[in-house]
Formats: structure tokens, C-alpha cells, sequence
């Protein structure tokens, strides 16, 4: 019987990033990209998205060897997806100097008939109307999970608010939520973002870790503390991967399996922002994994019961 596969729609691109420890130019990126790195780790992928002329075979040939099956990548006639960012010098904030959509702009996913039977599907960061667009290729799956960013929630509030009546967890970060809902303390708003459609919500905050919230209530999972981060690019997405890998691998969707998604997920976050781009989340393990995970677990263990004493 072979292993269920996750489905993942979203950009390709290339990175110049302006960081406190230097310039480097036309580093790997792409939401899609590390999403699909980060799942491969658990569970055969299936990527859908666009990229151009000069973007490497040998990228698409290592992808594959890694358990990412990019036939529904599309190259086009043009240039790859680039963006160039500057960080602060904590790291902590970023600015946008450059965005060039190219091929990307005129990109409509196309989904291979052997990925619609995808029982997971993940909708990464990119228009709502491209996500409503997978969402009427694909059979019913078992979980819907949609990214999306500041952008869309102030551009494009109506579509995304059906791409909301359709999915089943929405992931976002806590600026995010905030500007979706106008409601500034998170509680209140994930109740406001479950109102409108999905039934699971997790709130993103950083190195401050992570919330989740569904029928049951809330549930909190802490970042991993490092001792050096070197770049954020591509953190979250990297979440959303690992965390739709490891629910793909384990294939159900019991109340528990959740919350340990959001521990895998973080942990490959963390590995991320060790390395510039996905250098680092690429050299990752199963036993580097396992370890890091292990660490999560003393991180939390409180070492004996927390009931108040006699």
C-alpha cells in the first residue's frame, strides 16, 4: 500500500537577501520550496508551481530525489520569481526592496490528474483566487491547510474569505490575524476567524512560538530556543511543511495529532533559520529530527506533577 501524499501549490523563486552578515544573492526560495523540503522529510510530496528559463534542472532532479514529485511544476517562458529583502539588524524586522513576479505573475495552477486525489492539501501563500482555483481541481480531501499575508487580507478580503469557508486550518501569524479580524487581543479574534469557516486556526508569533485553536479550546507550543539565528527567510513555511508532513505520515487527524504536528513544524522552523535559504533544512536528518524533538520534550517536562502541594 503506498504512503499518502501531500499536495503543495505555491511559489519557486529566488532570494537576494541583504543580511547583518552579509549580501547573498540568488539564494533558493520560495514558500512552495521550503514547505516541500521540510515535508519530504515525512511523506512523498506533490508540488505544483511555476518557474523560468534559468531556473536549474539539477534543483528539480535533487528535489525529486528527495521525494518531491514536481511534475505539476510548470516552466515558462521568462524569469523566475525573484524577491530581495533587507533585514534589520536583529533580524527581527525586514524590508521588501524589490519584488519581481515574472513567470509568477501569470501563473494558474495546473493540478496532474495523479495529484487530485491528494488526502492533504497545502495552499501556500499566494493569490486567493489561485487557491479557490486548486481547490475546484482537487477531490475532497482529508485537510485543507491555507497560508496567506498581510497582502491579501488588504487586497483581496472577499475572495479570501471563501477560500476560508473551504478550508480546514488556516495558518497565519499574529500581525495577520490581528489585521484579518481588527481584533487585537488573539483569543478573541481566532474565535472571530473559526466563525467564518475554519475549524482550526494556528496563530504564529515568532520566536515566541505558537498558538492553536480549535473546538477544544487553545493550545500552545514554544519556539526553539537558539542560540544563533541566522536567516527567517522561509521559517514559516517551513512550519507549515513539517507540519502537514508528519499529519501526511501518521494519515489521521485525531485531537492529539495536532498539537505534535505543531512541535514538528517548529522544529523544522528552527532548523531553517539556522542557514542561509534552505542550506540548512536541506542537510536536515530523521535523526537530526528526532533529536531536536527530544529536546522539545526536556524543554516543556516539568518533572513531576504540577497539582498544587498538600
Amino acid at each position: 500500500m503506498s504512503k499518502p501524499s501531500v499536495l503543495i501549490v505555491g511559489s519557486l523563486a529566488y532570494d537576494d537577501l541583504e543580511m547583518p552578515s552579509g549580501t547573498f544573492e540568488n539564494v533558493l526560495g520560495g514558500a512552495a520550496t521550503y514547505s516541500s523540503i521540510a515535508a519530504a522529510l515525512f511523506c512523498p510530496v506533490r508540488l505544483v508551481g511555476v518557474i523560468g528559463e534559468d531556473f536549474p534542472e539539477a534543483v528539480l532532479d535533487d528535489l525529486g530525489k528527495r521525494g518531491v514529485d514536481t511534475a505539476g511544476v510548470e516552466r515558462a517562458k521568462g524569469k523566475t520569481f525573484r524577491w530581495r529583502g533587507r533585514y534589520s539588524a536583529d533580524l527581527g524586522s525586514r524590508t521588501t526592496l524589490d519584488t519581481q513576479l515574472n513567470v509568477f505573475a501569470d501563473f494558474r495552477p495546473k493540478i496532474p490528474q495523479a495529484f487530485k486525489s491528494s488526502p492533504y492539501v497545502l495552499l501556500g501563500n499566494i493569490h486567493p483566487a489561485l487557491q479557490l482555483e486548486v481547490l475546484a481541481q482537487v477531490e475532497r480531501p482529508e485537510l485543507v491547510v491555507a497560508d496567506t499575508m498581510n497582502f491579501w487580507i488588504g487586497s483581496e478580503a472577499q475572495l479570501l474569505g471563501k477560500v476560508l469557508e473551504k478550508i480546514d486550518l488556516l495558518v497565519i501569524n499574529d500581525e495577520e490575524a490581528r489585521e484579518l479580524t481588527g481584533i487585537h487581543n488573539l483569543v478573541k479574534a481566532a474565535a472571530d476567524i473559526r466563525k467564518r469557516g475554519p475549524k482550526h486556526l494556528i496563530i504564529k508569533r515568532g520566536e515566541h512560538g505558537a498558538l492553536y485553536f480549535d473546538s477544544d479550546g487553545a493550545f500552545y507550543a514554544p519556539a526553539y530556543p537558539l542560540e544563533d539565528v541566522v536567516d527567517p527567510t522561509g521559517a514559516g513555511d517551513s512550519f507549515a511543511g513539517g507540519l502537514m508532513g508528519y499529519l501526511t505520515r501518521v494519515n489521521t487527524l485525531a485531537h492529539p495529532t495536532m498539537r505534535r504536528a505543531i512541535y514538528f513544524g517548529s522544529a523544522l522552523g528552527s532548523f531553517c533559520v539556522e542557514g542561509i535559504g534552505p542550506r540548512r533544512l536541506l542537510d536536515v536528518t530523521r535523526a537530526d529530527l528526532a533529536k531536536r524533538m527530544a529536546q522539545f520534550v526536556s524543554l516543556v517536562e516539568t518533572g513531576g506533577p504540577v497539582g498544587l502541594p498538600e
